[in-house]
Protein backbone atom coordinates (compact mmCIF):
# COMPACT_ATOMS: atom_id res chain seq x y z
CA UNK A 1 0.00 0.00 0.00
CA UNK A 2 1.24 3.56 -1.27
CA UNK A 3 2.38 5.60 1.74
CA UNK A 4 0.44 9.12 2.17
CA UNK A 5 3.87 10.54 1.27
CA UNK A 6 3.90 9.03 -1.65
CA UNK A 7 0.73 9.70 -2.60
CA UNK A 8 0.79 13.37 -2.46
CA UNK A 9 4.66 13.16 -4.14
CA UNK A 10 2.36 11.74 -7.09
CA UNK A 11 -0.37 14.12 -7.08
CA UNK A 12 2.45 17.14 -7.30
CA UNK A 13 4.08 15.54 -10.14
CA UNK A 14 0.85 14.93 -12.14
CA UNK A 15 -0.09 18.90 -11.36
CA UNK A 16 3.22 19.98 -12.63
CA UNK A 17 2.77 17.95 -15.95
CA UNK A 18 -0.93 19.64 -16.27
CA UNK A 19 0.71 22.90 -16.09
CA UNK A 20 3.22 22.17 -18.76
CA UNK A 21 0.76 20.92 -20.88
CA UNK A 22 -1.43 23.84 -20.84
CA UNK A 23 -1.07 26.53 -22.71
CA UNK A 24 2.81 27.51 -23.45
CA UNK A 25 3.70 30.84 -22.12
CA UNK A 26 6.40 33.05 -24.44
CA UNK A 27 9.91 31.12 -24.23
CA UNK A 28 8.25 28.72 -22.63
CA UNK A 29 10.96 25.68 -22.13
CA UNK A 30 9.98 22.11 -20.94
CA UNK A 31 10.89 20.84 -17.39
CA UNK A 32 12.60 18.03 -18.50
CA UNK A 33 14.66 19.95 -20.64
CA UNK A 34 15.35 22.29 -17.77
CA UNK A 35 16.18 19.29 -15.08
CA UNK A 36 18.20 17.83 -17.96
CA UNK A 37 20.58 21.46 -18.35
CA UNK A 38 20.23 21.97 -14.17
CA UNK A 39 21.27 18.79 -13.11
CA UNK A 40 21.71 15.74 -15.13
CA UNK A 41 24.36 18.18 -17.51
CA UNK A 42 26.89 18.10 -14.58
CA UNK A 43 26.56 15.16 -12.96
CA UNK A 44 27.06 13.00 -16.03
CA UNK A 45 29.94 15.01 -17.23
CA UNK A 46 31.26 14.34 -13.67
CA UNK A 47 30.01 10.35 -14.10
CA UNK A 48 31.64 10.01 -17.34
CA UNK A 49 34.16 12.12 -17.22
CA UNK A 50 33.48 14.56 -20.45
CA UNK A 51 35.60 17.44 -21.49
CA UNK A 52 32.90 19.12 -22.92
CA UNK A 53 28.99 19.61 -22.26
CA UNK A 54 28.49 18.73 -25.89
CA UNK A 55 29.70 15.18 -25.55
CA UNK A 56 26.98 14.57 -23.09
CA UNK A 57 24.17 12.45 -24.66
CA UNK A 58 21.26 14.02 -25.38
CA UNK A 59 17.73 12.89 -26.36
CA UNK A 60 17.27 13.22 -30.20
CA UNK A 61 13.53 12.12 -30.73
CA UNK A 62 10.99 9.24 -29.32
CA UNK A 63 9.02 7.16 -31.53
CA UNK A 64 5.79 5.79 -30.80
CA UNK A 65 4.65 2.78 -33.34
CA UNK A 66 1.37 0.43 -32.98
CA UNK A 67 1.20 -2.96 -35.04
CA UNK A 68 -2.54 -3.34 -36.23
CA UNK A 69 -1.81 -6.77 -38.54
CA UNK A 70 -5.31 -7.34 -37.58
CA UNK A 71 -6.24 -3.96 -39.90
CA UNK A 72 -5.81 -5.85 -43.09
CA UNK A 73 -9.30 -7.13 -41.72
CA UNK A 74 -10.75 -4.09 -40.24
CA UNK A 75 -9.56 -0.42 -41.44
CA UNK A 76 -11.81 0.79 -38.71
CA UNK A 77 -8.87 -0.61 -35.78
CA UNK A 78 -6.57 1.47 -38.01
CA UNK A 79 -8.27 4.27 -37.71
CA UNK A 80 -8.88 4.14 -33.68
CA UNK A 81 -5.39 3.32 -32.94
CA UNK A 82 -4.34 6.95 -34.78
CA UNK A 83 -7.01 8.86 -33.28
CA UNK A 84 -5.88 7.17 -29.41
CA UNK A 85 -2.13 8.19 -30.78
CA UNK A 86 -2.92 11.67 -31.71
CA UNK A 87 -4.84 11.97 -28.16
CA UNK A 88 -1.64 10.62 -26.67
CA UNK A 89 1.34 13.06 -28.20
CA UNK A 90 -0.74 15.69 -29.59
CA UNK A 91 1.00 14.47 -33.02
CA UNK A 92 -0.72 13.31 -36.05
CA UNK A 93 0.53 9.90 -37.14
CA UNK A 94 1.61 8.60 -40.10
CA UNK A 95 1.00 5.08 -42.01
CA UNK A 96 3.21 2.43 -41.86
CA UNK A 97 2.90 -0.20 -44.54
CA UNK A 98 3.24 -3.41 -44.99
CA UNK A 99 7.40 -4.24 -46.62
CA UNK A 100 6.42 -7.00 -48.21
CA UNK A 101 3.65 -9.87 -49.01
CA UNK A 102 2.74 -12.70 -46.80
CA UNK A 103 0.30 -14.59 -48.20
CA UNK A 104 -0.61 -16.94 -45.09
CA UNK A 105 -1.74 -13.93 -43.56
CA UNK A 106 -3.46 -12.06 -46.04
CA UNK A 107 -0.86 -9.49 -46.20
CA UNK A 108 -0.21 -7.57 -49.70
CA UNK A 109 2.76 -5.23 -50.23
CA UNK A 110 2.20 -1.09 -49.09
CA UNK A 111 -1.03 -2.42 -47.15
CA UNK A 112 -1.45 -0.09 -44.08
CA UNK A 113 -0.65 -2.28 -41.14
CA UNK A 114 -0.02 0.59 -38.34
CA UNK A 115 0.85 3.95 -37.22
CA UNK A 116 3.44 6.29 -35.72
CA UNK A 117 4.40 9.22 -34.51
CA UNK A 118 8.30 10.84 -34.73
CA UNK A 119 8.39 13.40 -31.29
CA UNK A 120 10.77 16.05 -30.97
CA UNK A 121 11.67 19.16 -29.25
CA UNK A 122 9.01 20.57 -27.23
CA UNK A 123 6.43 18.09 -27.41
CA UNK A 124 9.12 14.93 -27.04
CA UNK A 125 9.98 16.43 -23.32
CA UNK A 126 6.43 16.29 -22.48
CA UNK A 127 5.41 13.21 -23.56
CA UNK A 128 8.31 11.94 -21.81
CA UNK A 129 7.69 13.69 -18.91
CA UNK A 130 3.61 12.69 -18.83
CA UNK A 131 5.23 8.71 -19.14
CA UNK A 132 7.39 9.03 -16.34
CA UNK A 133 5.03 10.67 -13.72
CA UNK A 134 1.66 9.62 -14.75
CA UNK A 135 1.38 7.04 -17.40
CA UNK A 136 3.85 4.11 -16.06
CA UNK A 137 2.66 4.17 -12.33
CA UNK A 138 -0.41 3.51 -13.50
CA UNK A 139 0.48 0.10 -14.77
CA UNK A 140 -0.53 -2.52 -12.44
CA UNK A 141 2.02 -3.84 -10.03
CA UNK A 142 4.81 -1.90 -11.98
CA UNK A 143 8.35 -2.65 -10.46
CA UNK A 144 9.93 -0.53 -12.76
CA UNK A 145 10.69 -1.06 -16.49
CA UNK A 146 13.59 -3.73 -18.42
CA UNK A 147 17.03 -2.55 -18.02
CA UNK A 148 17.72 -5.15 -21.20
CA UNK A 149 15.77 -3.19 -24.17
CA UNK A 150 18.95 -1.34 -25.33
CA UNK A 151 20.71 -1.70 -28.88
CA UNK A 152 24.06 -1.15 -27.96
CA UNK A 153 23.55 1.99 -30.20
CA UNK A 154 22.16 3.86 -27.60
CA UNK A 155 18.46 3.64 -28.48
CA UNK A 156 16.01 1.75 -26.22
CA UNK A 157 12.92 0.48 -26.89
CA UNK A 158 9.72 0.18 -23.81
CA UNK A 159 6.72 -1.83 -24.90
CA UNK A 160 3.52 -1.05 -23.21
CA UNK A 161 0.64 -3.88 -23.23
CA UNK A 162 -2.38 -1.14 -23.73
CA UNK A 163 -3.10 2.13 -24.71
CA UNK A 164 -5.27 2.19 -21.55
CA UNK A 165 -2.03 2.78 -19.77
CA UNK A 166 -2.44 6.78 -20.80
CA UNK A 167 -5.14 8.42 -18.73
CA UNK A 168 -6.17 9.75 -22.34
CA UNK A 169 -7.85 7.12 -23.35
CA UNK A 170 -11.00 6.15 -22.05
CA UNK A 171 -11.92 1.78 -22.09
CA UNK A 172 -15.61 2.76 -23.19
CA UNK A 173 -14.08 4.95 -26.44
CA UNK A 174 -11.40 2.63 -27.82
CA UNK A 175 -12.15 0.06 -30.24
CA UNK A 176 -9.68 -2.83 -29.56
CA UNK A 177 -7.07 -3.10 -26.75
CA UNK A 178 -3.44 -3.13 -28.45
CA UNK A 179 0.21 -2.63 -27.63
CA UNK A 180 2.92 -0.18 -29.00
CA UNK A 181 6.73 0.46 -28.71
CA UNK A 182 8.23 3.24 -27.51
CA UNK A 183 11.90 3.89 -28.71
CA UNK A 184 14.15 6.38 -27.07
CA UNK A 185 16.80 7.44 -29.95
CA UNK A 186 19.63 9.27 -28.16
CA UNK A 187 22.91 10.27 -29.25
CA UNK A 188 24.99 8.19 -26.62
CA UNK A 189 27.22 5.51 -28.17
CA UNK A 190 26.46 3.00 -25.75
CA UNK A 191 24.06 1.05 -23.58
CA UNK A 192 25.57 2.23 -20.03
CA UNK A 193 25.92 6.24 -21.50
CA UNK A 194 22.15 5.31 -22.66
CA UNK A 195 20.80 3.99 -19.87
CA UNK A 196 22.32 7.02 -17.28
CA UNK A 197 20.84 9.47 -19.41
CA UNK A 198 17.44 7.80 -19.07
CA UNK A 199 17.86 6.92 -15.64
CA UNK A 200 19.06 10.22 -14.40
CA UNK A 201 15.85 12.01 -16.46
CA UNK A 202 13.48 9.86 -14.20
CA UNK A 203 13.06 6.60 -16.39
CA UNK A 204 11.95 4.19 -13.31
CA UNK A 205 14.69 0.92 -14.37
CA UNK A 206 14.13 -2.05 -12.50
CA UNK A 207 17.20 -3.40 -10.59
CA UNK A 208 18.69 -6.20 -13.71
Amino acid sequence: MKSKASTKEAVKAKEKVAVSTAVRPENYIPRLKVKFQEKVLPVMMKEFGYENPMQVPRIERIVLNVGMGEAVQNVKLLESAAAELEQITGQKPVLTKAKKAIAGFKLREGVPIGVKVTLRGVRMHEFMDRLIAVALPRIRDFRGISPKAFDGRGNYTLGLREQLTFPEIKYDDIASIHGMDITFVTTAKRNDEAKALLAHLGMPFRAS
